[in-house]
């Protein structure tokens, strides 16, 4: 069972999504668990073959617990040891020692089989399919949109339990971190001018947005000031070997997660704009990858349009830095000793306090801010 956060302490498997005697290689996906956050997709580490389920469905076990049991190519097969009593003394041929037996294969039927879009809507509505008896009415038994439509919601729903999380690791994080807050005002006209040069001839789901160019700007700042990109645990700080930017999304319905972008710093403005794109539709679905919320490095946060001039963040453990974004607005502005106005936001930077100091900080926050004035260069 994977830790996906400070906050996490058990997950409930509810899904798997490979038979034992399938090959696997790293990166597919096994299993679903189910945890505050919603449903999780466990990937795996490295190639082999399935050998057998160690969890089953619906069950809840701690973080670190093995879920599956892998074997990975030239591995040995270990015979598993069995006691076989003497048998009595015959005149006739004694009877033949037995063997330890085959392990059972893992029955289909004992699968919650639930169409995607039955999966989301149950957990908007807070309803554990679980527990709406043995088989749905679509193929295979599987339960569909009409099953979660007829079902009456949980008494505590889903988000209920994310808002309890989101509530201990916040409280966890003002409690044992010296946060220090910083604040930078960062003309984006530059920024914005080169964005709608690049949409001028896209389709609307081609665009890019300047969502991207934070994110790369934050990345690339942090090659500098690797202080910013890590975590701090009971060794001290740990700085991290890549640069994974968590992106904070706001779900439907209330609750927020902050999955990382991996190695975002490697990534061309388009690829960031697809991954930003395809990690917001399959979060605010409901389903995403363990890797995505484990690997988070820092925290942007922004609101968008309908967000504030300034926005100062909470970090998140155990990480040491969270960058905050405020609402583009056309502002009065000094270019060459003249007041224009320009389009601004303002940056934002929260930092552990253990790890770093405002001089550092102000360092990174202006790092940033040179990157978003050159977008070409991103």
């Amino acid at each position: 069972m994977p830790s996906l956060g400070a906050d996490m302490e058990a997950g409930t498997l509810i899904e798997w999504l490979k038979e034992p005697g399938d090959a696997v290689a790293s990166g597919d996906l096994l299993a679903v668990v189910e945890t505050q956050k919603g449903a999780i997709e466990v990937e795996v580490f490295e190639a082999g073959t399935l050998e057998e389920y160690l969890v089953e469905i619906g069950k809840k076990v701690p973080v670190g617990t093995p879920l599956a049991m892998i074997r990975v190519e030239g591995e040995v097969v270990v015979e598993r040891a069995v006691e076989v009593k003497a048998a009595a003394p015959e005149p006739t041929t004694p009877d033949p020692v037995p063997t330890a037996p085959a392990p059972a294969p893992h029955p289909k039927g004992d699968r919650i089989r639930i169409t995607p879009a039955a999966l989301r809507l149950a957990q908007r509505k807070g309803i554990d399919p679980r527990k709406l008896g043995d088989i749905g009415t679509g193929p295979d038994g599987a339960f569909t949109l009409a099953d979660i439509e007829g079902a009456t919601p949980s008494p505590a729903s889903p988000l209920d339990g994310m808002r309890t999380a989101i509530a201990a690791a916040m409280t966890r994080s003002k409690a044992e971190i010296p946060h220090y807050y910083l604040a930078h005002a960062v003309d984006l006209s530059t920024a914005q001018a080169f964005v709608e040069q690049v949409n001028a001839n896209r389709a609307p789901d081609q665009r890019l947005l300047l969502g991207a160019l934070y994110l790369k700007a934050v990345a690339k700042a942090l090659r500098k000031y690797s202080e910013f990109n890590g975590y701090f645990t009971s060794g001290g700080f740990q700085p991290a070997s890549a640069i994974n930017p968590g992106m904070a999304i706001t779900l439907r319905g209330g609750g927020l997660v902050a999955p990382a972008i991996l190695d975002a710093d490697s990534h061309t403005l388009d690829d960031l704009m697809a991954s930003m794109r395809d990690l917001a539709g399959r979060v605010r679905a409901g389903r995403f990858r363990a890797t995505e919320l484990s690997d988070a490095t820092i925290t942007v946060s922004s609101l968008g349009e309908r967000g504030v001039d300034q926005l100062f963040g909470v970090i998140y453990p155990p990480q040491v830095a969270i960058i905050g974004i405020g609402t583009p607005r056309q502002r009065p502005f000094v270019v060459n000793g003249a007041v224009k106005p320009r389009l601004t936001t303002t940056l934002t930077l929260a930092a552990d306090h253990r790890v770093s100091d405002g001089h550092r900080g102000a360092l990174f926050l202006r790092a940033i801010d040179k990157h978003l004035q050159k977008p070409e260069k991103l």
